[in-house]
């Protein structure tokens, strides 16, 4: 490992008190050497390099100028925040990064009283700081409120949402726009910034009050016309006629990289403006480290890299990951099918659908971090006879679950739910883990729920997917490669509600949804030379439940496991359920269902966050013989 660059005057700065301490012309040189230790330090652990290399000035700026953390700074999103950890006494824990017992990849309340809001999900930070705006003053506080929101996460409705709500209470909060889309033109430089410290000065507002006032006995109509032609003279040359209607005094755009420029806006914002205030600032992601600068995704998301050549390390493959399979079964299917499109929420590559624009660039959709319109988008699609996908992140699609039980279920209309990201997913923790889609979806009626063992069975339920048009189905797969294992040239059409049976015993039966059947099977292994004759079966559907495979393994064996990767509330409570409406559960049949805990798992590898789970081979031994009244341990039985 090469040796730390040298920082001196960030070494100086443990808390932005430090910062606050230094004068205006150390900040530059400060900016360079915290770009430095962002650039060393992700080098060593991955995680989000792009998006904190280009808000590397602003950082420094608002720390600068507000009183962190009496004053509230809520970074949308996360990703954002990491030259903020460094700055507010996590640099001696920046390289523990994502993790396990590390810095979590967003920010997180209970990491640091700079977090005064955990923001993984984007689009939140408005409502938030609202919400914290009126709880000060509610107490008769003075501090600031800072919302700091991507470009990106202003295409949610929900932002939409809070400024409106934002501008009609005429609240004294700040939101800071950060715009590095690089489709649009920067209007920056020494005109843009001189227009912006003009508007956000004191002369400006006290003439805008002035004229107020002096046209106040005039009559509504006057100073309502005084008012709207002295703030669009002002947004003709400022650009900010959208957010004025919203009720929000707007600033900018202003270069974000320029920290004369950026300083005495702020300054002006903190001390002058009394009500909603939006600075528009342009960065750029990726900004000062070229092999960031020069990627298309301006090294968004990063596995660990060398500094000097940007050549990133790549994990070895012995399979294709499922995302990719996926993606290359729809576009089979989609040159079979011309009703079939792909709808994706601002994740075309996340979600393998950037395979599907490259063929069918017509029949793919990016509707921006928009998770609910996307929904019911789909539906839309749907009731004209179109075959829609929607492609969307397990942890995602709880932000459309109205329109999924509204637009969707309760219409049997058929959209097809490919869910990525099912499961744990290791470093994005307890924010970004796929737990809840099962019980969520397969409590609506009418909802078919499939789970993906394999790549092959991934493969399988794509087709089905696509020749299912009853009502809407789901299927879900994990983050990362597949098993290994051998796929047809097509996948295959799957009867609805129907399992399989891998092996067959007389004692002990493992019931598996989804991709823990590779662990169910090993564990068999270990039970047989147990002494403990094991049937292994995947029930391929959370729902429509195959009854007659649960009954049978309940009537003929002592010892019956459900094992999943998902919530408390999923499939092992739909095997209850039936089990008990059927008296089975009275018989002296042991059942024993494995999920995840009913607790949010923090960050760490995935396979240790799944043995903590309980649900690895070992656990399921455990579970076995714990029913059974027996206390061997796994390693014993494999001694």
């Amino acid at each position: 490992m090469t040796d730390r660059p040298e920082t001196p005057l960030l070494d100086r700065v443990r808390i932005p008190a430090d910062l606050r301490a230094l004068s205006e012309s150390d900040l530059p040189r400060l900016a360079e050497e915290l770009r430095t230790e962002l650039i060393d330090a992700v080098s060593q652990t991955g995680g989000h390099l792009g998006a904190g290399l280009g808000v590397i000035e602003l950082t420094v700026a608002i720390h600068h100028v507000f009183d962190t953390p009496r004053d509230r700074v809520i970074w949308d999103v996360g990703h954002q925040s990491y030259p903020h950890k460094i700055l507010t006494g996590r640099r001696d824990r920046i390289r523990t990064l994502r993790q396990e017992g590390g810095l979590s990849g967003f920010t997180k309340r209970s990491e640091s009283e700079y977090d005064p809001f955990g923001a993984a999900h984007s689009s939140t930070s408005i409502s938030a700081g609202l919400g914290m705006a009126v709880a000060r003053d509610l107490a008769g506080g003075s501090n600031n409120v800072i919302a700091v929101i991507g470009d990106g996460a202003m295409s949610a409705g929900m932002a939409y949402e809070a400024l409106n709500n934002a501008g009609a209470m005429d609240a004294r909060l700040i939101v800071i726009l950060n715009d590095n889309d690089m489709s649009i033109a920067p209007p920056t430089g020494a005109m843009s910034a001189y227009l912006a410290r003009l508007a956000s000065g004191k002369t400006y507002l006290n003439f805008r009050d002035f004229g107020k006032r002096l046209t106040r006995s005039m009559g509504k109509r006057v100073d309502t016309a005084i008012t709207r032609a002295v703030e669009h003279a002002r947004g003709y040359v400022t650009g900010g006629t959208l957010f004025e209607e919203l009720g929000f005094y707007h600033i900018g755009p202003i270069d974000g990289h320029n920290l004369e420029h950026l300083i005495p806006v702020l300054r002006n914002v903190r001390d002058n403006i009394a009500g909603p205030v939006l600075v528009h600032v342009r960065t750029m992601k990726g900004k000062g480290y070229e092999p960031a600068e020069a990627a298309a995704d301006k090294y968004h998301g990063v596995n660990k890299f060398d500094v000097v050549t940007g050549t990133q390390a790549k994990p070895p493959a012995n399979a294709p990951s499922y995302t990719r399979v996926f993606a290359e079964a729809l576009v089979q299917e989609a040159e079979l099918d011309e009703k079939i499109v792909a709808i994706t929420a601002a994740m075309p590559s996340g979600t393998g659908l950037d395979l599907f624009d490259e063929a069918f660039p017509s029949r793919t959709f990016d509707v921006g971090i928009a998770e609910q319109h996307a929904v019911t988008f789909a539906a839309g699609l749907a009731t004209e006879g179109f075959k829609p996908f929607c492609a969307i992140y397990s942890t995602f699609l709880q932000r459309a679950y109205d329109q999924v039980a509204h637009d969707v279920a309760l219409q049997g209309l058929p959209v097809r739910f490919p869910i990525d990201r099912a499961g744990l997913v290791g470093a994005d923790g307890a924010t970004h883990a796929g737990a809840f889609d099962v019980t969520y979806l397969a409590t609506l009626p009418g909802m078919v729920v499939m789970a993906a063992a394999d790549e092959a069975e991934l493969k399988n339920m794509v087709r089905t997917a696509a020749a299912f048009d009853e009502g809407p189905i789901a299927f879900r797969y994990p983050r990362g490669n597949g098993v290994g294992c051998e796929m047809p040239s097509r996948g295959a059409l799957l009867k609805i509600g129907r399992g399989r049976i891998l092996r067959e015993g007389t004692k002990v039966a493992l019931l598996s949804l989804g991709t823990r059947l590779a662990d169910c099977l090993l564990a068999a292994e270990d039970l047989e030379a147990a002494g403990l004759s094991t049937t292994v079966a995947d029930a391929r559907f959370a729902k429509p439940l195959d009854t007659g495979l649960v009954m049978r393994l309940a009537r003929e064996h002592e010892v019956l496991i459900t094992v999943e990767e998902g919530a408390v509330g999923g499939f092992g409570s739909h095997v209850l359920q039936l089990l008990a409406m059927n008296g089975l559960l009275d018989n002296g049949l042991r059942v024993r269902p494995l999920c995840l805990p009913d607790r949010y798992q923090d960050h760490g590898k995935p396979e240790k966050m799944i043995a903590e789970a309980g649900i690895d081979r070992d656990g399921i031994l455990a579970a076995v013989f714990g029913a059974l009244g027996r206390e061997t341990r796994a390693a014993n039985v494999r001694a």
